[in-house]
């Protein structure tokens, strides 16, 4: 069925170019991926993609050709096991393990396909607007966004050399209006360089939450809005802000995706229904995944606006008997001048093992000095009087991972072997 669809897109472009591939030096059209996909002989197993160049792209094209079934991996990623691949997957997805061990998720070709169709129909992705993508195709947001719209939709897909600033620049010159998508640390990063390209058509953040300051300040100086986007590895895309000015206040991502349905269970958490909903884990956990539904740790609110993300439930943190989101409390740090990261995380209270206290660990901005009393005070200003962190933790940096997440637990851990100075 995927495959099929392939021939359908090259019949239909033929001629037009595919792929730019900017580290590899080569651009290939529609016709000359399929002729350089189908040059080798079949194979069997399961197909690892990897990587960040065509390559990528002819091995999962390969292994649809095959029949076999995908299943991407980053760069330094393995598996310790071949998996027991039920009948009928088409696709194996990691889950990113910032919460716990990494766990496959499986997926029909249908469900797969699905996916892709919602992104593009909700996100307004075109042929005129190539993708430009420097984030990793591995993962569930770059597979959906830059290799499902390239095979499925003909979108083509220009690979970038580097996430660097310098790169982004270079990879935008002389080339139509582009979409881009990545995750807040890139955005973050190119708009202190001043190198966001200005002929981004269409901007997408997803991966981890986007500070509306953030969001704010790109928008005052280049007029360009960029859009919230929050998904699932167990069910692909959510929901979407398709707003064409910033959002007013942190957590909200946008209304759900075309073909999705949200709501809460009893916990507040939300729930998912929709055509590109996994078949489930591997091995079996059907409790929050299967029959079209995936019920998520994401604790929500759902009005008129969409979708507005509270914090994971597992990371509320009990102070004095009241509940608080650790982003909650991030986002009101990030907004300091002097801040260039920060994490928060509860900790068990050394004088009722019951509770918790708040810790927050900050990365200062290169070359700013800034005062556990600074901070403080500017919490005070935004939280009630409870929330304001008890800790204070000052490293050099909040690294995240190739998916722009930072595991909450990995650094908590870390804390409470004394790790964190």
């Amino acid at each position: 069925m995927l495959y099929d669809r392939w021939r359908q897109v090259v019949q239909a472009r033929s001629r037009e170019v595919a792929v730019v591939d900017l580290a590899e030096g080569q651009s290939l059209t529609f016709n000359e991926l399929d002729g350089a996909a189908g040059r080798r002989p079949a194979t069997a197993g399961l197909a690892l993609p990897s990587g960040t160049t065509t390559g990528f792209v002819l091995t999962v094209l390969r292994a649809w050709r095959d029949d076999r079934p995908v299943c991407p991996l980053d760069r330094g990623q393995s598996l310790d096991r071949m998996p027991a691949v039920p009948t009928g997957v088409a696709h194996l997805k990691l889950t990113s393990a910032t919460t716990g061990p990494p766990r496959l998720v499986a997926f029909t070709a249908q469900q797969l396909a699905a996916d892709a169709d919602q992104i593009v129909a909700g996100m307004g992705l075109n042929a005129e607007s190539p993708n430009l993508g420097v984030i990793s195709l591995a993962h569930s947001y770059g597979f959906s966004n830059l290799v499902l719209p390239l095979l499925l939709h003909g979108i083509p897909l220009i690979l970038g050399e580097s996430p660097l600033p310098e790169a982004i620049r270079r990879a935008a010159v002389n080339r139509p209006p582009l979409t881009l998508p990545a995750v807040p640390a890139l955005w973050r990063s190119w708009h202190d360089a001043d190198a966001i390209p200005a002929n981004v058509r269409l901007a997408i953040s997803a991966g981890a939450p986007l500070s509306v300051a953030l969001e704010e300040s790109v928008f005052r100086r280049q007029g360009l809005k960029i859009h919230n986007f929050y998904g699932a590895t167990e069910c692909g895309g959510i929901a979407y802000d398709a707003t064409a000015i910033p959002r007013r206040g942190d957590g909200g991502v946008g209304t759900t995706l075309p073909g999705v349905r949200v709501g809460l269970d009893p916990d507040g958490c939300l729930e998912v229904r929709s055509p590109s909903v996994a078949l489930g884990y591997v091995p079996p956990e059907p409790a929050h995944l299967g029959h079209g539904r995936y019920r998520s740790r994401d604790v929500a609110e759902l009005d008129e606006a969409g979708v507005r993300l509270l914090g994971r439930l597992g990371d509320l943190i009990n102070l004095a008997g009241r509940k608080v989101a650790p982003e909650t409390v991030e986002a009101v740090l990030a907004t300091h001048p002097d801040v260039e990261a920060c994490l928060v995380f509860g900790a068990p209270d050394l004088r009722d093992v019951r509770e918790e206290r708040l810790v927050a660990v900050i990365a200062p901005r290169p070359r700013a000095t800034v005062s556990e009393s600074d901070l403080r005070a500017h919490a005070l200003r935004r939280l009630p009087a409870w929330q304001v962190p008890r800790e204070w933790r000052w490293v050099a940096a909040i690294p995240v991972n190739g998916r722009g997440k930072v595991s909450r637990l990995a650094w908590r851990q870390r804390y409470l072997a004394g790790d964190v100075a």
